[in-house]
């Protein structure tokens, strides 16, 4: 938004220009270019106006959701309320949902919860071992150094314990999965040189991903980690915290460097992914980088909140 104990993350390329480049599918983790495909959670429609006490085709499949996303455990999802009946234990866990996403706390199925629910977005867990890291520090007041002192609401976010790279690992070496289209590394080393600007790291690109800090490539389906990629919409791409390293784009998503209708911007996506790398949990702010959903056709920066964050986590005021 997970992977390793604490952390799971999820977002894949293509890059145009000013016309449209295409990379052969047969290239092996190539990006592609598509047309316009349903989203993976388009069963989240039918499923309008469903509260508790409902039994409605298709609610098996929002419980599904909800685990993917840490709302609903492995317990209650495979036992008895593995079915279509709308129970107390799916209630409760859309509550969370909608206070996560600053939504009217309802507990209903409703329009502006299907059209949250519905947007694409990293695969990291909103909620790891039942703690909802979103809402955990959003109250938090962080001291802000700059001109003068000031207090502000911290929204950002860590992996449980903190995980994080040793002190003395401040310069941080990047490589891509043999395959990986060559049009990958420009997006992708401005989104490692926005985070040098703002953190105390630096990052460089190594010639041997086997040797290298973090490692970067496309993906399909079920690709070996644990957390296969769902196709055209849904989850997109997903990190590992650190010191792991790994950082998969779904090579099923159309990808563009900069914006283009219809495709996910790499360099916005590595913006966000290098966050998790780095030990940033998802934020609960939408205009951060670190928020858990991926804008289509539109890029994004870097927001204040990514960059108390980053700073408090490593405890570092440059």
């Amino acid at each position: 938004m997970g992977l390793k104990e604490s952390s799971f993350f999820t977002f894949t390329l293509l890059l145009l220009t000013f016309f449209p480049l295409i990379i052969s599918s047969s290239q092996p983790n190539s990006a592609h270019f598509h047309g316009k495909a349903p989203s993976q959670f388009v069963f989240l429609n039918q499923l309008h106006g469903s509260q508790k006490g409902d039994k409605v085709e298709g609610i098996h499949q929002l419980k599904k959701y909800l685990q993917q996303f840490g709302y609903l455990n492995n317990a209650q999802i495979h036992s008895k309320n593995n079915n279509d009946e709308f129970d107390e234990l799916l209630e409760s866990a859309i509550k969370t949902y909608q206070k996560n996403y600053n939504l009217k706390v309802t507990g209903t199925l409703d329009a502006m919860t299907i059209a949250q629910m519905s947007k694409p977005r990293c695969g990291v867990a909103d909620i790891i071992h039942g703690n909802t890291w979103m809402r955990s520090n959003k109250k938090r007041k962080q001291l802000e150094h700059g001109i003068g002192h000031f207090h502000r609401v911290s929204h950002f976010a860590f992996f449980e314990g903190n995980p994080k790279w040793p002190s003395t690992k401040s310069h941080l070496t990047y490589g891509f999965v043999p395959g990986t289209p060559l049009e990958t590394a420009s997006p992708v080393a401005r989104a490692f040189a926005t985070w040098a600007a703002n953190s105390h790291f630096t990052f460089s690109q190594a010639l041997d991903n086997q040797t290298s800090d973090i490692t970067i490539g496309f993906e399909s389906g079920d690709h070996g980690d644990g957390y296969p990629f769902d196709g055209v919409g849904g989850v997109i791409a997903h990190a590992f915290s650190p010191p792991d390293g790994r950082f998969h784009l779904d090579a099923e998503e159309s990808w563009a460097a900069g914006v283009v209708s219809g495709s996910f911007d790499l360099e916005t996506v590595a913006l966000h992914e290098i966050g998790h790398l780095l030990g940033l949990q998802h934020s609960s702010i939408e205009g951060a980088i670190m928020w858990p959903q991926v804008p289509e056709g539109a890029s994004k920066g870097l927001h204040a909140d990514d960059i108390a964050g980053i700073k408090a986590l490593y405890n570092n005021t440059l």
